[in-house]
């Protein structure tokens, strides 16, 4: 049986392990964590969201970026200093605009044929992860965005996507808690949310029941092509010491989130994939009013450029804002106190006493397209670069990458 070493235990890894898996290849999973989905799988916005496909390649993407530049708090911030990664992903982000369309289309299909994946995933598995099946609601502060959110949806129903528009009085009918003036919305019942980190610490419990084999606080420090593929990691003992260790494999797939440009870089390939910084916070309802005031339908706000799902019944998690910064993680407050504004002005009665705040880097693509398939050398695999949708994209490109694999490949 042919050994698969899968490089990244976040939501792409272990959904690729699990792929890999079910078509009868030993799988060893390598992560520098302790535990899987601790980077961007660990607190995103929550929503599976095909109704979220369109790509941000657009003119008013690229406006609003230098209009916001030197606005601490705004949805979308670019750090000026010039680095060659940044610049380069910067313009080839700006060469794709002409893909605006046939991309937007192409994810919305690849969202929905993931939907598929993943429901029959969890259900054969077993994983709880707070699913929540009503909908996602996308609401418009004025005519100008609601008419764009028109021409969006039209491709979005190109894609295969049931998604309606709604009035005023039937936004407040989908979600009555939720206060605000809006011009108008969209809708999508099929769409739903969940807790990422609760999905993947799941699917990898099931993967080790099927024969994976998980290495965690590993780093990987190489990779070797010899008579078969040598991934060279470090590992911290329990005094502190670095101990070195060759995992011998026939393929490699690496699904390693924003550090996928570097193990590119060690195999030969250019993999143009760039950090782009997500904020949330979890508000913890820790009293019944708060519970009865947060919304159960996710909510997507086009002008703050925030997302919500209700994880349970005592969780309540806001997403958002972007900012190109590169690898920096760190969780600044001038990002997270609009969210917790946004959150007391659209739900004055839920108590924002306990909140958790968190960043994770998004692997992007320039063209907002994942990278799947094969590398230069020949054993050489990639499923990464997702982007904002991660996790609504995650079962299809895996199951893509395994066939890949299958295909061109080592054998089974």
């Amino acid at each position: 049986m042919s050994k698969i070493v899968v490089i990244g235990a976040g939501i792409a890894g272990v959904s690729t392990a699990y792929a890999l898996l079910m078509r009868g290849y030993d799988v060893t999973v390598v992560d520098r964590h302790r535990y899987p989905a601790m980077e961007t799988s660990f607190a995103n916005g929550g929503q599976l969201s095909a109704s979220n496909a369109e790509v941000w390649n657009h003119w008013s993407t690229v406006l609003k970026g230098i209009k916001w530049m030197l606005k601490r708090d705004a949805p979308l911030l670019m750090n000026p200093a010039p680095t060659w990664h940044k610049y380069s992903w910067l313009a080839e982000f700006v060469s794709n605009i002409g893909k605006y369309r046939e991309n937007t289309v192409a994810t919305t299909r690849l969202a929905i044929a993931a939907r598929k994946f993943m429901f029959e995933i969890a259900e054969r598995e077993e994983i709880d992860f707070d699913h929540v099946r009503r909908g996602i609601l996308h609401i418009y502060w004025d005519k100008r965005s609601f008419e764009h959110a028109t021409s969006v949806n039209q491709m979005l129903v190109e894609g295969g996507l049931d998604r309606r528009a709604v009035t005023t009085g039937e936004i407040k009918s989908i979600e009555p808690t939720l206060h605000g003036a809006f011009h108008g919305g969209f809708y999508t019942p099929s769409d739903s949310t969940g807790d990422i980190h609760k999905y993947t610490a799941g699917l990898a419990r099931a993967c080790e029941k099927r024969g994976a084999t998980f290495m965690y606080d590993r780093i990987v420090t190489g990779i070797e092509r010899r008579d078969r593929f040598h991934v060279n990691c470090s590992a911290a003992d329990s005094d502190g010491d670095s101990a070195a260790q060759a995992i011998e494999a026939d393929a490699v797939v690496i699904c390693a989130g924003a550090s996928s440009r570097g193990f590119a870089a060690m195999l030969g390939d250019r993999l143009n994939v760039y950090p782009v910084k997500g904020y949330s916070i979890t508000v913890h309802l820790d009293d019944e009013a708060s519970q009865k005031a947060a919304p159960w339908v996710s909510l997507l706000d086009d002008r703050a450029k925030i997302v919500t799902s209700r994880l349970g019944a005592g969780r309540f998690r806001i997403a958002g804002t972007a900012e190109l910064n590169g690898m920096n993680r760190d969780i600044r407050d001038d990002r997270v106190r609009p969210l917790v504004e946004w959150t007391r002005m659209l739900f004055p009665e839920v108590r924002t006493q306990r909140v958790v705040p968190w960043a994770g880097l998004r692997p992007m693509m320039p063209n907002m397209m994942p990278k799947i398939g094969k590398g230069r050398a020949p054993g050489v695999f990639y499923n990464t670069g997702h982007g904002h949708l991660g996790w609504t994209l995650s079962a299809a490109t895996a199951a893509m990458l395994a066939d890949t694999v299958v295909q061109d490949g080592p054998p089974r």
